[in-house]
């Protein structure tokens, strides 16, 4: 028989497909968690302004005409805190939720508690940079910056205790957490938002932990790949 295998004994398990969008911090915390698990997946970059995401392909897939999603074989998953969970059922390996229910329940806590008080103060802040609103809602952004600020500390002070938001391992949390971060210094470096941005820059000086955590960040394996290719094209100003 010498090294000769039947062809229906060899196989190759079906690459992850995952369309997503450049900027979109909701993509990035996918594209970090594939990573992080060394997934191999094959990627589909949709451009927002051809409204590629609306496409009656994209619709088939997601209804909502939003992204990320992610294929696994016949199966389709949107919603990004979904989709690492669901990464994190199917592939155990390099665990996003921690090790045990204790880790698990702490890490979807802390996310929780990101999305209900952070995340939304973030949006509102860098879509009215983005879409030139901000002047003439300066004393809303401001307000709003203040809220912001006062979430970040909390994570400043998580950050104070240990290496990772919750922890000594990287986990689900950061990968949701650094995004949206990104996403809004991002927006505070725009010279028309110089005033916000002076509440958290430089970040060494008024969050040290957050930036010891962001270079920690960087530093991961894969980050590179999974950078906002328009934001390397578009540097903020």
């Amino acid at each position: 028989m010498g090294d000769y295998a039947p062809r229906a004994l060899q196989f190759t398990r079906m690459a992850l497909e995952l369309y997503w969008g450049s900027g979109s911090p909701y993509s990035w915390r996918v594209m970090l968690a594939l990573e992080h698990k060394r997934l191999p997946y094959e990627s589909h970059l949709l451009e927002f302004s051809k409204q590629e995401h609306k496409s009656p392909q994209m619709l088939k897939l997601n209804p909502r005409g939003l992204l990320p999603v992610l294929r696994d074989g016949d199966y389709v998953i949107f919603e990004s805190l979904a989709i690492l969970y669901y990464l994190d059922e199917k592939y155990p390996e390099r665990p996003l939720f921690g090790r045990n229910p204790e880790e698990a329940g702490t890490i979807m806590r802390v996310i929780c508690e990101y999305q209900a008080n952070a995340e939304p103060l973030i949006g509102t802040v860098s879509r009215a940079v983005f879409a030139g609103s901000l002047v003439r809602r300066m004393d809303e952004m401001t307000a709003t910056v203040h809220r912001i600020a006062s979430e970040a500390r909390v994570i400043e002070a998580r950050l104070s205790q240990c290496d990772w938001i919750v922890g000594e391992q990287v986990s689900a949390v950061d990968f949701v957490v650094f995004p949206g971060i990104q996403l809004l210094l991002r927006a505070l470096k725009r010279e028309e938002a110089a005033d916000l941005g002076s509440r958290f820059l430089p970040l060494d000086v008024n969050y040290p932990a957050l930036a010891r955590w962001f270079a920690r960040v960087e530093a991961l394996p894969g980050y590179e790949r999974t950078y906002p290719p328009h934001w390397r094209q578009q540097p903020a100003k």
